[in-house]
C-alpha cells in the first residue's frame, strides 16, 4: 500500500490522546473549537452531538449521494444509544477499545460479543463487514460512489494479538531509543521532574508490552491486504482514494515514562500518514507538515465538495499533484504555498483545588462588584458583541478602563447612549472646606421631623403621587369646556362648575394646551402626564387618546416607545447609583459622618431591607447567584465523586493513585491472551493533571523546533536539529526578542477559527492568496514572519 502512493514524513497530530483527536479527524477543527479537551470531557456529550457531530465530513458526503459506512472504534464515551448523522451503515465499538467480550452498535441494535476468536476478534470482525459491505454496495449499486471507514482499536490496549500471532517478536527492541529511561528531567515540566528511572520491572514490562502491541498490528496488516486484494477483485483499485493513518502516537519508557500518550514531544504527536489514489505517483515521498484536521477537508476535496469555512484544517491534495517534467528540474520553480507551523495543545482547564473552610466555600458571593464582574467577564458568552444566539448580556470596557456588564436591547436608539459612560472623578475633592456634622449623639423628636419636612415640601413644587394608599373622595369630569368636581363622600353630589384657567396646582400652559388638543384627553388637576398621550388620573387609572386606542400601529409604535423610555431610565438609574456609590467611597477627609447614630441605623435598617428582598435581585445579580450555585454543585459533584473512588480504592486495596497524578496498575490478570504477563503487579504514574500545554511545532528549510507553554507558566523549547531526541530544554538559550514572537504566534493559533485564520504561511511566502495565511483581527497589520536566526 505504502509503495504504491506517497508517504508523509511530517505527519502530526494536533492532540495527542483518542478521543479528542478523532473528533479533530471527523471535523477538521482544533480541540479548541470543538471543545472536546480529553478522553472524557465533552467526549461524545450532549454539546458534541449537538454542535460538532452533525458537521462532521460524512454528513456533506451522504448529502451528495456517497453511500457512506463506519466499521470500528468511534469515541471513547460512545453509548450505542444512537447512531451518528451522515452514516448509511454503522458498526460502531461501544465504550473503549477491547478485542473480546465488548460490544458493538450495528445499525441502530446492541450486539454482544464473546471471547471466541474465529466469530468475535474485534480486528477481523470489522474487516469482514467492511469488505462485505463494499461488495455488496458495487453489486447493487454500480455507479454510486462509497466511502468507508475502518477504526481499528489496535494497537490500543489491551493489546490482545491473534493466536497465530502470539509468539512473533520475540526481541523486539524497536522502542529503545536515546531517551528510554533517561530521567529525572529536571529541565522539563513537573510530571517529567517528578518521574524518576523506572525500575527493572518496568523495564521489562516496556519490552513485553512493544512486543505486545506489534503483535495486535500484524492483524492490522492482515486487514489492509484484505482490503486491497477486494480493490483488486472489483477493479476498483485505479479510481479509489486509501489513506492510512492513526490518531496519536505513543511513548514506551520514554523520559522514565513506562508507557501513554498526551506528551507534546515527537514520539507522541507524530503519526504514519500514507495515501493513494489516482494522480499519485507511486513511492513518492513528501516532506509537507500534515495534520489530522487536514483528513475531513481532503476527503471533501477528493469528493469534489469545498472546504467549509468552519474547519480548521486544508485538502492535501496539491500537495499529491505530480510536478510537471518540464518544470521539475528547474532551479527557480516556486515552491508550493503550504504551512511550516501547527499548533500542539492539550488538557482541560486547571480548576482551584476546593478549600475546607466554609468560609471559602462562599467566597465567590463575597467579592467585590468590581471583581465579580472582571469574574463573569473571564467567559466566553459575555466576550461577544451580543452576537450569540440567545445571548442576554455583553461585557464593555468603559473610558475608565473598568468592565462593565450591558444588557443585550437590540438596535434601539437609546443603545448608543448606553455604551458611553461618564467619568465618575470626583471634582473639588481637594477643597480645604469644612463642614459641621452636628452632634452625633443628638436626636430631634418627632415633631422638629415632622416640621422640617412641611418646611422642605413648602419649597419644592408640587408632584403628584403614582400610587394612592387611600380610597379616591372626588372625581372630576370635563363637560363643555367645564370640569366639575364631584364629591363621592356626599349622598347627593354637588356639581361646581370651575374654569380650567383657575386651577388651585400649577401646571404649565404647555401641557394645558396639549390636554385640550384632544377631545377624548382628560385635563384634570390631579392627573399625571405620563407621556404625549398618555395620564394616570386620581384614582389610579390609566387612560390614553383614543388614537391609540383604535390604530394597531399607533398602539404598537406608542408601546415601543415606552418600551424605550423605560430602557432609559433603567440605565439613568444605573448611572447614578454608580455616582452614589462614587461619592460614598470619596467623601471628604475633613468630615466623618460615618459615626453617626443616624447613620448605623439607616445601615441597619439596608441589612434588613436588603435582607427581606432576595427573592426580587436584579437579574445580573441573579445571573451571579446562579453561577456560583453551578459552581458550588459541579465542586460537590466533583467532591462526592472522588470519595466514591477513594472509598473503592480501599475496598481494594489499591494504594497506587496519587493526588494529581494519573496512574495505573498492572497484574497477571490484564491480558487474556499470550504470551500472559507473570512478573506480579506493579503501579506507574504517567501524566499529571497540570499536564495542559499549548505548543508550536515548526519544521521549514532553516527551523525544525518545538516551543511549548504550559498551563502552570512552565515554558519548553527544543532544537530538532541539534537534538533531535528532545533531550534538553534550551529555552534559557533564546533570546526574549525571539520567545515574545513565538509566544504571539501561539496566541494567534491558540484562538484561530476557520482555515483561513490557522495556516501561517511559511516565512519568505506571499500573503493574501485566497488559500488563507496568517490572520487574526486583533492584531491589526501585525502579521508573524517566521524567525530569524
Amino acid at each position: 500500500m505504502e509503495q504504491g502512493g506517497a508517504s508523509f514524513t511530517n505527519a502530526f497530530v494536533s492532540t495527542p490522546m483518542c478521543c479528542p483527536s478523532r473528533s479533530s479527524m471527523l471535523t477538521g477543527k482544533y480541540v479548541h473549537n470543538h471543545n472536546t479537551y480529553t478522553n472524557n470531557e465533552n467526549c461524545s456529550s450532549p454539546s458534541w452531538q449537538a454542535q460538532h457531530e452533525p458537521r462532521s465530513f460524512a454528513v456533506y458526503l451522504n448529502n451528495t449521494g456517497y453511500r457512506t459506512a463506519f466499521f470500528g472504534k468511534y469515541l471513547n464515551e460512545y453509548n450505542g444509544s444512537y447512531i451518528p448523522p451522515g452514516w448509511r451503515e454503522w458498526v460502531g465499538l461501544i465504550k473503549n477499545s477491547r478485542f473480546y467480550n465488548y460490544t458493538v452498535c450495528r445499525n441502530g441494535y446492541k450486539e454482544k460479543h464473546g471471547s471466541d476468536y474465529a466469530k468475535d476478534y474485534f480486528t477481523d470482525l470489522i474487516t469482514n463487514d467492511s469488505i462485505n459491505y463494499f461488495r455488496i454496495s458495487k453489486r447493487m449499486y454500480p455507479h454510486r460512489p462509497v466511502m468507508m471507514v475502518i477504526s481499528h482499536a489496535a494497537p490500543h490496549g489491551p493489546e490482545d494479538s491473534a493466536p497465530q500471532f502470539s509468539e512473533h517478536f520475540p526481541n523486539a527492541s524497536q522502542h529503545i531509543t536515546p531517551s528510554y529511561n533517561y530521567a529525572p528531567n529536571m529541565d522539563k515540566h513537573w510530571i517529567m521532574q517528578y518521574t524518576g528511572p523506572m525500575r527493572p520491572i518496568n523495564m521489562e514490562f516496556t519490552n513485553f508490552l512493544h512486543r505486545k502491541r506489534l503483535q495486535t498490528l500484524l492483524s492490522v496488516d492482515d486487514s489492509v491486504e484484505k482490503v486491497y486484494e477486494m480493490l483488486v477483485e472489483t477493479g476498483e483499485l485505479d479510481n479509489t482514494y486509501v489513506i492510512y493513518t492513526a490518531d496519536h502516537g505513543y511513548h514506551i519508557g520514554q523520559f522514565g515514562l513506562v508507557k501513554g500518550k498526551s506528551m507534546p514531544y515527537d514520539f507522541d504527536i507524530r503519526v504514519p500518514f500514507f495515501v493513494r489514489g489516482p494522480n499519485i505517483e507511486p513511492g513518492s515521498i513528501n516532506p509537507h507538515m500534515i495534520l489530522n484536521i487536514d483528513l475531513a477537508p481532503t476527503i471533501l476535496d477528493i469528493a469534489g465538495l469545498d472546504t467549509p469555512p468552519d474547519m480548521d484544517g486544508k485538502s492535501i491534495l496539491k500537495l499529491l499533484e505530480p510536478e510537471k517534467t518540464e518544470n521539475r528540474f528547474r532551479s527557480n520553480r516556486k515552491p508550493k504555498v503550504w504551512r511550516d507551523t501547527i499548533l500542539v495543545e492539550r488538557g482541560k482547564f486547571l480548576r482551584k483545588k476546593e478549600e475546607s473552610s466554609n468560609n471559602n466555600k462562599q467566597q465567590s458571593n463575597n467579592l467585590p462588584k468590581y471583581e465579580r464582574v472582571k469574574e463573569l467577564c473571564q467567559q466566553a458568552k459575555y466576550q461577544t458583541a451580543c452576537e450569540q444566539p440567545g445571548q442576554k448580556w455583553q461585557c464593555i470596557e468603559d473610558t475608565s478602563g473598568k468592565l462593565r456588564i450591558h444588557k443585550c436591547k437590540g438596535s434601539l436608539k437609546v443603545s448608543a447612549k448606553r455604551k458611553r459612560t461618564r467619568s465618575l472623578r470626583s471634582r473639588g475633592s481637594g477643597s480645604k472646606e469644612e463642614c459641621d456634622c452636628g452632634k452625633t449623639d443628638y436626636r430631634p423628636t418627632r415633631g422638629e421631623r415632622r416640621s422640617h419636612r412641611q418646611l422642605s415640601q413648602a419649597n419644592q413644587r408640587y408632584k403628584p403621587r403614582f400610587v394612592h394608599t387611600r380610597p379616591t373622595r372626588s372625581l372630576s369630569v370635563e363637560f363643555e369646556g367645564q370640569i366639575y368636581d364631584i364629591d363621592l363622600e356626599e349622598a347627593q353630589p354637588a356639581y361646581e362648575p370651575r374654569n380650567i384657567s383657575k386651577r388651585h396646582y400649577d401646571l404649565e400652559q404647555e401641557d394645558v394646551e396639549e390636554m385640550l388638543a384632544d377631545d377624548n384627553a382628560v385635563g384634570q388637576p390631579s392627573s399625571v402626564k405620563v407621556t404625549h398621550k398618555c395620564y394616570i388620573l386620581a384614582n389610579d387609572t390609566v387612560h390614553c387618546e383614543r388614537e391609540i386606542y383604535q390604530s394597531s400601529r399607533a398602539w404598537r409604535n406608542h408601546k415601543s416607545y415606552i418600551a424605550q423610555e423605560i430602557e432609559a431610565l433603567q440605565d439613568k438609574i444605573k448611572n447614578l447609583r454608580e455616582v452614589r456609590g462614587h461619592l460614598k467611597r470619596r467623601r471628604p477627609d475633613e468630615c466623618d459622618c460615618s459615626k453617626s447614630y443616624f447613620n448605623k441605623e439607616k445601615s441597619q435598617r439596608n441589612k434588613e431591607k436588603l435582607k427581606n428582598s432576595n427573592h426580587r435581585l436584579h437579574p445580573f445579580k441573579e445571573a451571579l447567584q446562579e453561577v456560583d450555585g453551578k459552581v458550588q454543585n459541579f465542586n460537590e459533584s466533583r467532591r462526592k465523586k472522588k470519595e466514591r473512588k477513594q472509598k473503592k480504592r480501599l475496598k481494594k486495596g489499591d494504594d497506587c493513585s496519587l493526588p494529581g497524578l494519573t496512574c495505573f496498575t498492572h497484574d497477571n490478570d490484564h491480558w487474556q491472551t499470550a504470551p500472559f504477563w507473570n512478573l506480579g503487579s506493579f503501579c506507574a504514574c504517567t501524566s499529571a493533571n497540570n499536564n495542559t500545554y499549548w505548543c508550536l511545532r515548526t519544521i521549514n528549510d532553516t527551523h525544525n523546533i518545538l516551543f511549548c507553554e504550559f498551563a502552570t507558566g512552565f515554558l519548553e523549547y527544543f532544537d530538532m536539529n541539534n537534538d533531535p531526541y528532545q533531550l534538553t530544554n534550551a529555552v534559557h538559550t533564546v533570546d526574549r526578542e525571539v520567545l515574545n514572537e513565538l509566544h504571539l504566534q501561539l496566541m494567534e493559533l491558540r484562538s484561530c477559527r476557520g482555515h483561513r485564520q490557522c495556516n501561517p504561511r511559511s516565512r519568505g511566502l506571499e500573503t493574501g492568496n485566497k488559500d488563507g495565511g496568517s490572520y487574526d483581527p486583533h492584531r491589526g497589520e501585525q502579521l508573524w514572519n517566521g524567525w530569524e536566526g
